[in-house]
């Protein structure tokens, strides 16, 4: 692609954040210091919650709140065939049976009456994990209601969807804990590095002790390890990234939406696509704009020859992939949507020609002229 091609992703490191990492480096605090208290307790208050945990990653963070919610070898956590690898190898670390449920097919989320069905089948179930995709939270209200129905855990995979919320309530906080990415492509970035957030004490008590090898309060000058625990602690710099990237969230989610409601007037014509959509009471932070079509790799091709980035997330349903030999559900909806999703550039840093350009380009593939000069109320 050339220099002037629009591509899928442009993470936003500016000044302050340059200027925030350099007074760490001078503080010489580089590992687990102040900073990374200081963007806990603002994160935790973004979100509205009690507490918040950082970790070195988002895999991390879900494995942490997985493990300190109690999830263990003996357990199954239903969950979306649908996402990222890391939801369900996160429940895989914790030595417990990911079960996956189908999607529903407009929202990519976990289908409630495909949860219900999972959680009916197994005796062994103990938790929920529900992945808000693309910015758009899972329906939370019925998954609410089938865990306290089953007495289940409920857990929020919230790494795409930062400052999203359902009836008002941000994600994260709606259920027991829950989970957030920093990596560069996601709505706000520390580099690499991830937030286990939530209300109960006793919860995030334990996850601040899994992510510091299992460190008690005794006075051992550190070296009181009262359970095995990992390395997940985040380092001083991505704190201090993440608090000049938190700042800037509320705008960059905007600029998203905005971004997300040009290109989807655009694309309106193009009766051969399907756009996302954001159902009553949700609050979509559009990680990503995706839309699904039957000539996907056609659609690529000729973006890529008009400079127009695209992604595919995700190509593979995640017990098709060969990692998870063995795992055969029912899940239709899961494998379609693999095969027909395709992301486009919807990131704060473009500009409204930039939009144009890519609604002009999708729509040339369609055969659907765009006047240059089009303005859509």
């Amino acid at each position: 692609m050339s220099q002037n091609s629009i591509p899928i992703a442009d993470p936003d490191i500016g000044p302050a954040e340059r200027d925030r990492v350099e007074s760490v480096l001078e503080s010489g605090r580089l590992a687990d210091g102040p900073a990374v208290r200081e963007f806990e307790t603002a994160f935790a208050d973004y979100c509205g919650a009690g507490h918040g945990v950082a970790t070195a990653n988002g895999t991390a963070a879900l494995h942490t709140a997985l493990a300190a919610a109690g999830i263990g070898p003996e357990d199954a956590v239903i969950t979306t065939p649908f996402s990222f690898v890391a939801s369900a190898n996160a429940i895989r670390f914790c030595g417990a049976t990911p079960v996956f449920a189908d999607i529903d097919p407009e929202t990519y989320t976990l289908d409630p009456e495909a949860v219900r069905g999972a959680v009916e089948e197994r005796e062994d179930a103990a938790a929920i994990l529900a992945v808000h995709l693309y910015g758009l939270p899972a329906e939370m209200d019925r998954l609410q209601e089938i865990a306290e129905e089953h007495d289940l855990l409920l857990i929020e995979d919230a790494a795409q969807a930062h400052g999203a919320t359902y009836d008002d309530t941000p994600v994260g906080t709606i259920g027991d804990v829950g989970c957030f990415s920093f990596y560069p492509t996601k709505n706000m970035t520390t580099g690499e590095g991830g937030m286990v957030v939530t209300d109960d004490p006793d919860i995030a008590k334990r996850a601040s002790r899994l992510v510091n090898h299992g460190r008690g309060d005794a006075d051992t000058h550190g070296y009181d390890h009262v359970e095995v625990g990992y390395n997940y602690r985040m380092m001083s710099m991505a704190a201090a990234i993440g608090l000049e990237q938190l700042r800037k969230l509320p705008e960059y989610n905007e600029r998203r939406r905005t971004n997300a409601s040009l290109l989807s007037d655009l694309l309106a014509p193009v009766t051969e696509l399907s756009l996302p959509v954001e159902p009553p009471g949700t609050r979509h932070v559009y990680h990503q704009y995706t839309v699904r079509c039957r000539d996907r790799a056609a659609l690529r091709d000729h973006l890529r020859a008009h400079d127009v980035d695209t992604g595919v997330y995700y190509p593979v349903a995640i017990p098709d992939q060969p990692a998870y030999d063995g795992f055969d559900p029912d899940v239709p909806e899961a494998r379609r949507a693999a095969e027909e999703v395709v992301s486009l550039p919807i990131h704060p840093g473009l500009d409204e020609p930039e939009l144009r350009r890519v609604g002009r380009a999708v729509r040339s593939h369609y055969d659907e002229a765009v006047p240059e000069g089009e303005v859509v109320d």
